[in-house]
């Protein structure tokens, strides 16, 4: 977990980041001069920001939830993070959002960019996936002796919790329930039903 965690909240941070950032540069013909066009890794492609959102809420979620449950966020984080490596890779060389700004510069729907460069923000981008998939496949395989959420969050009709289980069987047999001294809500319930606490 000490290493799932960082591992997954730096993966999305820098794929965040990095979508921000300029993935291609080039130069758009416009007459006798050129001009400087550039393309973000949003223009390029939305997804790797789009999954690094959901690996984020899945690194979240996985403390929510239990058993099954478990399994299904940490694979969700482990594809999360997978899909941003594929997607960085694959879109680095792509020059279509770089046209589409020449066209923009220019005002020609189908100017080319000249003199394209990829910076290293997909590279970037591909290693927060990275992160992210290694924190997911560490939640496949350690997940389940990591803490979760309080059992007091759960829904109505769940499973109560052995104290609760034991106030009803003792309201049901007509005794008084035990009184935890540690504990304000217990003592407080017992002076409301007119017990003395301290004579427990």
């Amino acid at each position: 977990m000490a290493a799932a965690l960082p591992a997954g909240a730096a993966g999305a941070s820098l794929v965040l980041v990095a979508a921000g950032k300029t993935w291609s540069r080039g130069f758009a013909a416009f007459g006798g001069t050129r001009l400087p066009v550039h393309a973000s890794g949003t223009d390029t492609t939305a997804l790797p920001g789009a999954l690094a959102l959901v690996g984020l809420a899945s690194l979240v979620a996985v403390f929510a939830v239990r058993k099954a449950g478990r399994y299904a966020v940490a694979a969700l984080l482990a594809l999360s993070g997978l899909g941003v490596v594929v997607m960085a890779l694959l879109r680095r060389g792509d020059h279509a959002a770089i046209d589409t700004a020449a066209g923009t510069a220019v005002g020609l729907a189908h100017a080319t960019a000249e003199h394209t460069t990829s910076t290293g923000w997909p590279l970037v981008s591909a290693a927060g996936g990275a992160l992210l998939l290694l924190a997911g496949l560490l939640a496949l395989r350690y997940g389940q002796t990591w803490p979760a959420m309080s059992s007091r969050y759960d829904r109505p009709g769940a499973r109560r919790p052995v104290r609760a289980r034991a106030a009803a069987s003792a309201a049901a047999a007509g005794r008084p329930a035990a009184v935890d001294p540690d504990r304000a809500e217990d003592l407080w319930k017992a002076l409301d039903r007119g017990e003395d606490p301290t004579q427990a």
